[in-house]
C-alpha cells in the first residue's frame, strides 16, 4: 500500500522561510552586490569585479584585526571552558541551593550586552570606578583607556565575566544526566575523583561542551558592543576586532566596497569553523551511538 504524504504542513513553514528570506537572504544579497561593485555617490555603481576582495586579502589592517580576533577568541575558550567545567561540577546537584545557584549564574546572561560594557567601563575608571579606583590606590597602574595590556585585561575579564555563566550551565546540565548508578558503582571500585572525572563526567558532557564550544566562539568572534562602549577599540588599535574595524570602514569611512568583501569574508570563516565544530560533534554522536 502507498503511503500517503501530507504537504499542509508546509504552510505552517512558510511565514518563517519568508521571514529569513526578508531579514537574512536579501541582506546578504545587498552587500554581495555592494562587495563587486563601486560608486561615487548618487546611487550610481561601477563594476569592480574581485577587485574589493583582492584588496582586503592584502590588507595588513584585516590581517591585524584577525590576529587580534583569534587571540581574543582563544584567550576567551581557555578560560572559560575550564572555568565553567570547575563551576558546574561544584554546584550542589539538588534541593533548595541548586535552584539559588541556577538562578544567580543565569543572572549576567539576562544583561545586554551594551549595558555590559557600560557597568565595566564606569567601573574600570580610576576616578570613580571601584575597580580602577582600588588599584590606583594600592599603586598598580591601571588605564585601559592609556595601556595596552590594561585595555586587554579590562575586556577578557568582562567576558568572562559575562558568559562563563553559559558554559557552566551548559556543563550542569551535562552533570545531571549522568545516572546516580555510575557515581555507585565508583564507590563501590574506590575510583579516585580524577578517575570519576576523566571516564564518566568528561565523556558524558562531550556534547554540550562542543555546543558550548561552538556558541562560545561564535559569540567571542563577533564581539562588538562590549570592548566598543568600554575601549572604542583603543588604546590605537589594540581592541579593534574585526567587528570594530569593519563598522569603522563600512560607517566610518564609508568605504562600502571593501567592507562588503570584509563582511563577506568575515562571514565564510565563521561559517567554515563553524562547520567544523558541527562536523566533530556528529561524529562524536556516531561514536557514542555506536558504543
Amino acid at each position: 500500500m502507498e503511503k500517503t504524504v501530507n504537504h499542509k504542513a508546509w504552510f505552517l513553514v512558510l511565514p518563517v522561510l519568508v521571514l529569513v528570506a526578508f531579514s537574512a537572504v536579501v541582506p546578504l544579497m545587498t552587500v554581495v552586490n555592494y562587495s563587486v561593485q563601486d560608486t561615487f555617490g548618487n546611487n550610481e555603481f561601477f563594476w569592480a569585479g574581485l577587485e574589493w576582495f583582492d584588496e582586503m586579502l592584502n590588507s595588513q589592517r584585516m590581517w591585524d584585526a584577525l590576529g587580534r580576533q583569534l587571540a581574543f577568541s582563544a584567550i576567551i575558550l581557555a578560560i572559560e571552558v575550564p572555568l565553567g567545567i570547575f563551576v558546574a561540577l561544584n554546584m550542589p546537584k539538588k534541593g533548595f541551593w541548586a535552584s539559588v545557584c541556577l538562578v544567580l549564574m543565569a543572572l549576567p546572561l539576562l544583561i545586554p550586552w551594551n549595558v555590559v560594557g557600560t557597568i565595566w567601563q564606569i567601573f574600570g575608571r580610576v576616578d570613580i570606578g571601584l575597580l580602577g579606583y582600588t588599584l590606583d590606590k594600592l599603586g598598580i597602574p591601571y588605564n585601559y583607556t592609556q595601556d595596552f595590556f590594561a585595555a586587554w585585561a579590562t575586556v577578557i575579564i568582562m567576558d568572562v565575566w559575562h558568559w562563563t555563566s553559559l558554559v557552566a550551565l551548559l556543563a550542569y546540565a551535562g552533570l545531571q544526566s549522568i545516572p546516580d548508578a555510575y557515581y555507585q558503582a565508583t564507590k563501590i571500585d574506590q575510583a579516585s575523583r580524577w578517575a570519576v572525572f576523566r571516564f564518566i563526567e568528561l565523556p558524558k558532557m562531550q556534547g554540550v561542551l562542543m555546543i558550548a564550544i561552538l556558541l562560545r566562539f561564535m559569540d567571542s568572534f563577533m564581539i562588538y558592543t562590549e570592548p566598543f562602549v568600554v575601549t572604542g577599540g583603543g588604546p590605537g588599535n589594540s581592541t579593534t576586532f574585526l567587528s570594530i574595524d569593519l563598522v569603522k570602514m563600512a560607517l566610518g569611512q564609508f568605504d562600502l566596497g571593501p567592507a562588503a568583501a570584509f563582511s563577506i569574508m568575515y562571514f565564510l570563516v565563521i561559517l567554515l569553523i563553524s562547520w567544523v565544530f558541527y562536523t566533530v560533534m556528529t561524529n562524536l554522536d556516531k561514536r557514542e551511538t555506536g558504543r
